[in-house]
């Protein structure tokens, strides 16, 4: 049951980074899901908000997410 939900949460982000224009956008979604898969996995919440925010922020710079 949670690895479906970490993979849903996964194809989720993925597919809303995508949609992103801005790096705020995307920082935003990547909090979003990080905090989502961090809980889910019994992590620290605010720690995958801020590892996923970080991500989706430079998503696009690494030429992951155009």
């Amino acid at each position: 049951m949670r690895k479906t939900l970490i993979t849903s949460t996964f194809i989720a982000a993925a597919f809303a980074l995508s949609a992103c224009d801005s790096d705020a956008e995307r920082g935003l979604v990547g909090a979003g899901a990080g905090a989502a898969i961090a809980s889910a996995t019994g992590g620290s919440a605010v720690t995958g908000a801020v590892i996923g925010g970080a991500a989706g922020v430079f998503c696009d710079d690494a030429g992951i997410c155009k």
